[in-house]
C-alpha cells in the first residue's frame, strides 16, 4: 500500500517492556517486503540494527523513543513513534504479605501489606472480602535504595464482621508467565469479647515482707 507503507500498530506494541540487558523488537512492519527502512532515535540519529520484514528491527536498544522511516517514490514516510522501558526484573517473584494485626475489632481500620522485592514493573491484584464493593484502598510505594521493592497497601477503613476473611494478593510478572500469590487470615469480631475485673483498688498499700495477691477476673 503506497499510501500507508508501515502497517499501522495497536497502542499496546508502541510501549515496549524489557529486561535489563535483553534483546526488544520495535515493530514497524511494512507493506512492502522491498522496501528500504531506517531506524532513528529521539535525536533523529540514524541505529543500527537486523530488520526483518515480519517482526520489526530486533536488537538491544536503549531506553527511549524510536521511529521507523522509508521513501515511497521519494516521499518519506514515518512510523508511529515507540517508547522502549528497560526495567529490573528477576525471573522468580519474592513475595511477602503482612498484616499489622489479624484480629480487629467492628469501625477498626484493617492494614495488610504485600511486597514484591528485585522487580520494578509487576500486575498485583488484591483479593478480600470487600473486593466487590470496592471498600479497599490500595497505595503502592516503588522503593529504589537499598533495594528494589514494591510496597502495596491495602487499607479496609471501618471494618465490620463482613470484612472477616482471607486477604489475597496476587503478582503476575511484567514480561514472564510467573505469578505468586500470598495470603494472610483477618478476623473482625463485633465487638471486643475479654472483660477484665481487676478485684484490687487503682493504689494499694503493702507493708515491708508482707506478702499480697493481687487477682483478676478474665472473662
Amino acid at each position: 500500500d503506497p499510501d500507508m507503507p508501515f502497517v499501522p500498530s495497536i497502542p499496546e506494541d508502541q510501549f515496549i517492556l524489557v529486561e535489563e540487558g535483553d534483546p526488544a523488537v520495535i515493530p514497524c512492519r511494512t507493506s512492502d517486503p522491498d522496501a528500504q527502512v531506517t531506524l532513528v532515535n529521539s535525536l533523529d540519529k540514524s541505529v543500527h540494527a537486523l530488520y526483518d520484514t515480519k517482526q520489526g528491527f530486533i536488537g538491544n536498544f536503549p531506553a527511549g523513543s524510536y521511529t521507523c522511516k522509508t521513501m515511497v517514490k521519494g516521499v518519506e514516510f514515518k512510523s508511529d513513534e515507540f517508547l522502549i522501558y528497560i526495567i529490573r526484573a528477576t525471573s522468580q517473584l519474592p513475595v511477602e504479605i503482612e498484616a499489622l494485626k489479624t484480629v480487629y475489632k467492628t469501625g477498626e481500620t484493617i492494614v495488610v501489606t504485600c511486597v514484591v522485592f528485585d522487580n520494578e514493573v509487576v500486575n498485583l491484584q488484591w483479593n478480600y472480602p470487600g473486593k466487590v464493593k470496592e471498600k479497599g484502598l490500595i497505595k503502592l510505594d516503588d522503593i529504589k535504595v537499598p533495594s528494589q521493592k514494591l510496597v502495596y497497601t491495602l487499607t479496609i477503613p471501618e471494618a465490620s464482621v463482613k470484612d472477616t476473611g482471607d486477604y489475597e494478593c496476587t503478582a503476575r510478572h511484567a514480561t514472564k508467565e510467573v505469578k505468586e500469590n500470598k495470603k494472610v487470615a483477618i478476623t473482625v469480631h463485633d465487638k471486643g469479647f475479654v472483660h477484665l475485673e481487676p478485684q484490687f483498688s487503682p493504689l494499694e498499700a503493702v507493708n515491708l515482707h508482707e506478702v499480697k495477691n493481687f487477682v483478676v477476673d478474665v472473662q
